[in-house]
């Protein structure tokens, strides 16, 4: 029984959020919340990959805390940390911002259903600028192996993951966007990253239209793109993706 025991703790411990350190970065008086993962026995004379993470609306604010909500646990499994020594970063969204330009429009009243339209140009929203600056503090204050680093998100940040990738496109070998989407002219802007698409085919928040027709225009732009529709999955495909066996292997072991 001790044993047993034993292995429930090691294991909630290997789950514990509070691996991630609380940082704060502050631009022209505007601040962005971020957590942080350092790969286990960090050495600060070694080179690292380096994962960018965007979260979605329901996570936006500044607790500094709920942008863990998704995802953060798949970079605290034992195996991910033993097999791939990275380091994790997961800004938070201000709510009164947004990771991409994505404009919204509602009819009937401002809580009905939404319809977005993707904005191809056009400066960034003051939370992705100040998420493009945390890059590169990041690239200054630590040893990150320029080759190796990625980005992903969900909904709101799958949106932002095409933008960041668009804006910075000599930046991030891979992207991982799930139920998110951009303007199909984004595809030619972001064709030096290797792509991995998610989404369910019964989302009826971010309609799978929207991932439908960036990935076509990766696909004529010759882009890399893998494209994985759940035919059962409504919004929140997050789940079966981030239970997809060889997610995040196929992620890190992509190289610029």
């Amino acid at each position: 029984m001790s044993l047993i025991v034993l292995v429930w703790i090691n294991e909630a411990a290997s789950q514990d959020l509070n691996l991630y350190e609380r940082h704060w970065f502050i631009q022209n008086g505007d601040t962005l919340p971020y957590r942080i993962l350092f790969p286990e026995n960090y050495d600060t004379a070694k080179t690292y990959p380096l994962v960018l993470f965007l979260h979605g609306r329901g996570e936006s604010g500044n607790d500094n805390q709920k942008q863990l909500t998704h995802g953060a646990r798949l970079f605290l499994a034992d195996s991910f940390r033993a097999k791939h020594p990275a380091i994790v970063v997961f800004p938070q969204c201000s709510a009164k911002s947004y990771w991409s330009n994505v404009q919204a429009v509602t009819t009937g009243t401002k809580d009905s259903k939404r319809t977005f339209y993707f904005v191809p140009d056009g400066d960034p929203s003051s939370s992705m600028k100040l998420a493009m600056s945390l890059l590169e503090n990041l690239s200054v204050r630590y040893k990150i192996r320029r080759q190796q680093v990625y980005v992903m998100g969900l909904s709101m940040g799958g949106m932002g993951t095409f933008e960041i990738v668009r804006r910075k496109p000599d930046y991030f070998a891979a992207g991982i966007a799930i139920c998110g989407g951009a303007h199909p002219a984004t595809a030619v802007k972001i064709n030096k990253t290797k792509w991995w698409v998610f989404h369910g085919a019964k989302d009826d928040v971010v309609l799978p239209a929207y991932s439908e027709k960036i990935v076509e225009a990766l696909r004529k732009a010759k882009v890399s793109v893998k494209f994985t529709v759940y035919p059962e999955a409504n919004h929140n495909s997050w789940d079966p993706a981030f239970a997809e066996p060889g997610l995040l292997d196929w992620l890190l072991t992509q190289r610029k």
